[in-house]
């Protein structure tokens, strides 16, 4: 098929490369444009538009599609239709409608469920025993389409966003494949209008942990929060991230550090930290980190 691909974070990335692997001929790739990163503040490539430019594709980045010379650009690829995954920007009803099977969008939950902008984050905060991944059909509600083809998977007890984010990634690469194949034969099925919850963008004042909060509350926060932005707290008036953990048996005051391994007390049970991460420093594992930096029993977080 010819297809016009929008994605552009690292997610999207294995997608592109599935689709140029089964042999679709991609007739552009639209992605958000280059942004200031690092120490330089030099204008960065995302990765969708670096992996394309190594794939030799057309690459375009347009700020905004609502403009009619933008849209009719669009429209003069002539494609059989459009996969969007983590794309960026509001697609307006001229371009979901300009190719002959509109535009599929990979989306990493079980809709209704998660709807919008971080579903990894709030599925594991929330702390759902399951997730996956769905082909759906857009249209101009925010992921209200009907649905092509779904796929879920269990959520690991001890398992991270980042983690998560790389299985569903590579589930949705597959997916696309697969429903590109059947899409002739696939029937649109409408989503239920119960259990639909919204996946609010992560909200950096949602990352200070609470240790009054209830462990288990607490270490899925770690995990849905890792590797950003980082759920975090202060030991001995330092700030660190937490990047994993694990509910561990344990009672004490809320913050307080029960033995040097990092078994730390909240408001009901204890969580384990697993790994860490200290302000201008790379991520440790516990016992890296302790090496580096002591924290003895008795010490309040």
């Amino acid at each position: 098929m010819r297809i016009i691909f929008m994605g552009t974070p690292e997610f999207s990335v294995p997608v592109l490369d599935a689709l140029a692997g089964a042999g679709h001929e991609i007739a552009a790739v639209y992605c958000q444009p280059p942004r200031p990163a690092g120490r330089g503040k030099k204008d960065r490539p995302t990765p969708v538009h670096a992996r394309a430019a190594e794939l030799g594709l057309e690459i375009r980045h347009p700020v905004s599609l609502k403009s009619a010379e933008e849209q009719a650009r669009f429209a003069a690829l002539d494609a059989d239709v459009t996969v969007v995954v983590a794309y960026g920007l509001i697609l307006p009803q001229a371009i979901l409608d300009a190719p002959r099977h509109g535009c599929l969008n990979i989306h990493a939950s079980l809709l209704p469920r998660w709807r919008g902008a971080a579903p990894i984050h709030r599925a594991i905060m929330a702390g759902d025993a399951e997730t996956g991944v769905c082909i759906m059909q857009m249209e101009a509600g925010l992921d209200t389409g009907p649905v092509l083809l779904r796929q879920s998977t269990p959520i690991g007890a001890e398992e991270t966003t980042d983690q998560l984010h790389d299985r569903l990634s590579a589930m949705g690469a597959d997916l696309i494949v697969e429903a590109l194949r059947r899409l002739p034969d696939l029937a649109p099925e409408p989503q239920p209008e119960d259990g639909v919850t919204y996946a609010a963008k992560i909200d950096k004042a949602e990352a200070r942990v609470d240790w009054t909060r209830p462990a288990a509350e607490i270490d899925r926060q770690i995990r849905g929060l890792s590797p950003f932005p980082g759920a975090w707290t202060e030991i001995g008036g330092e700030r660190v991230k937490l990047l994993a953990s694990r509910p561990a048996e344990g009672r004490g005051e809320p913050g307080e550090v029960l033995d040097d391994a990092l078994r730390v007390a909240c408001g009901e049970g204890a969580v384990e930290l697993l790994r860490l991460q200290r302000a201008g420093k790379g991520a440790q594992d516990r016992d890296a980190f302790l090496r580096g930096r002591p924290v003895a029993a008795g010490t309040r977080l």
